[in-house]
């Protein structure tokens, strides 16, 4: 049986139970529901109380649009390559360490932009589990396994694949890209990338259907990094 809502962060919780700060990973394709899973285990976790989870996307570490423009990366932006990943999982390993009760700041996405922002996401001392998202968290290649070799667990979102699709090309023209360069985009530069994760599900510690993902109220705030 497929794991529900409330089985996904009862076992959160647990992972954060040994008296450490925990980092939990949650990887999928893209537009399979990683940062909505991620947002609404944080938002169910910290309640009305202080802060215990805080939610820190992987995005933020995408190479600038200048950059990838200097190596030629700039058509396949969202690539394994695209990102710095040797400096995500030095954020991670910075926020297992907990340095004596301070705050640790984190890099966010502006969607509208396409462009990371330093800074945007702080993890207060009070966060003893960190819920991070991603593409890339169980590849095996480049610098990407210093990122899982930080994670407590990796689970792999995953959704129907004509869903995935439809919501995808949504995503990708509600931020300004027209129809058919929506679809182009999806089927093109993000299916080779969706190919590439699929291939890395049997890594995960567990595999969460979309439908264990419950859809976030119309006046829900953003995930982080995903404004």
């Amino acid at each position: 049986m497929p794991p529900t809502f409330d089985e996904l962060l009862a076992r959160a919780r647990r992972l954060a139970g040994g008296g450490h700060r925990a980092l939990l990973g949650i990887a999928g394709s893209p537009g399979a529901g990683k940062s909505t899973l991620a947002a609404q285990l944080v938002r169910a976790l910290n309640g009305s109380g202080q802060p215990w989870a805080a939610h820190v996307p992987m995005d933020g570490f995408h190479l600038a649009d200048a950059e990838l423009d200097r190596l030629g990366r700039r058509d396949r932006k969202g690539a394994p390559d695209t990102f710095d990943a040797a400096g995500y999982a030095a954020l991670l390993g910075r926020l297992r360490e907990e340095h004596d009760g301070e705050t640790v700041y984190a890099p966010g996405f502006e969607r509208i932009l396409e462009q990371p922002l330093a800074g945007a996401i702080p993890v207060p001392p009070s966060a003893r589990l960190v819920v991070t998202e991603g593409n890339y968290l169980l590849l095996g290649t480049g610098p990407w396994p210093r990122v899982r070799a930080r994670l407590d667990e990796v689970w792999f979102c995953e959704l129907d694949e004509s869903e995935r699709i439809r919501r995808l090309v949504a995503r990708h023209e509600e931020f300004g890209k027209g129809h058919e360069e929506a679809v182009a985009w999806v089927l093109g530069t993000d299916q080779r990338n969706a190919d590439l994760i699929a291939a890395t599900r049997d890594r995960a510690d567990l595999v969460v259907p979309g439908t264990a993902v419950p859809v976030p109220a119309p006046n829900s705030p953003p995930a982080p990094g995903r404004h």
